[in-house]
């Protein structure tokens, strides 16, 4: 907590913005924020995402939510994401820096905690879907895995992870699943990118980046409270 308290130092835009319908959405400099209980039809519950802090630079927010039933379903995915103005291919990004602190408690939490970004053929493809899918699971939660296999562990940005390969559909998913839970990570998102282009065919010139997002993917459990105490992304 000590960390918000501090970046609070910076300036500090606004606040308890309440965000519980299934889909509301709040942006404001730079970044943007949806409850996003797309999958809530495969279970009972409720969430509602609270916007706590936007800083410069970065955001703070929470999500608290209780869902049962359909327990291989995923529920929803309260986010914070970055706006993209201007879409760059991934071969022509240089870096995508980021921070995450966060935490999670609750009772019986099956979820996982992670980065979701976009890419397509197309800049204006859909935002909410994609050609290619990049996950980066800071933390998991219960029995829960990812979509496809895995192919074993990698190293990327001096860390070992378990990356995963698979298909949502017709897009392919590729899913770094950390060992261990990151509480706190910095690190740079186009290092993930260089591993799946160089080991894994991804196309980087041919991918333009839509969608840069953080957040938990719920799937079931009570008193559950997601809160993130700082996110911070950008594009270069």
């Amino acid at each position: 907590m000590k960390s918000v308290i501090a970046l609070s130092a910076f300036l500090s835009l606004t606040w308890a913005q309440d965000l519980c319908a299934q889909y509301s959405y709040y942006s404001a400099n730079g970044y943007y924020f949806n409850n996003n209980a797309w999958g809530q039809s495969s279970g009972s519950g409720n969430q509602c995402t609270h916007v706590d802090l936007l800083l410069n630079p970065g955001v703070a927010w929470h999500s608290e939510w209780n869902w049962s039933g359909g327990n291989t379903q995923v529920k929803s995915f309260p986010y914070s994401g970055r706006e993209l103005p201007t879409k760059k291919l991934v071969s022509n990004i240089g870096s995508i820096p980021t921070k995450a602190e966060w935490r999670y408690l609750g009772n019986n939490i099956r979820a996982d905690i992670a980065y979701d970004l976009f890419t397509a053929a197309d800049p204006n493809h859909d935002p909410s879907s994609g050609d290619y899918e990049l996950m980066v699971w800071l933390g998991l939660k219960g029995d829960i895995r990812p979509i496809g296999s895995s192919t074993g562990n990698v190293n990327v940005g001096g860390r070992t992870w378990d990356l995963w390969i698979g298909y949502n559909g017709p897009m392919k998913v590729f899913s770094f699943v950390a060992p261990s839970e990151i509480a706190v990570f910095e690190s740079d998102i186009k290092l993930f990118y260089n591993h799946v282009t160089n080991t894994q065919g991804f196309p980087a010139s041919q991918q333009y980046l839509t969608t840069f997002q953080f957040g938990t993917e719920p799937f079931t459990g009570s008193s559950a409270r997601f809160d993130v105490w700082y996110w911070y992304g950008n594009v270069n």
